[in-house]
């Protein structure tokens, strides 16, 4: 069974940083530089709250 759960890369809007986050994230993603929450945990698929640059199979 294809797991439909996908890894994002996202730009951090504040600071332009660019990093990898799980698209099903538990907990909140924050910036490594900055610390601008970027997704927030929704029970399934994470709110991303940046913007989604790609989406990596």
């Amino acid at each position: 069974m294809a797991t439909k759960s996908k890894f994002l890369r996202v730009k951090c809007t504040d600071c332009g940083n660019e990093q990898v986050i799980f698209g099903s994230a538990s907990t909140v993603v924050r910036c490594v530089v900055c610390s601008r929450t970027l997704a927030e945990p929704t029970g399934g698929k994470a709110e991303v709250k940046t913007q989604i640059i790609e989406v990596i199979e």
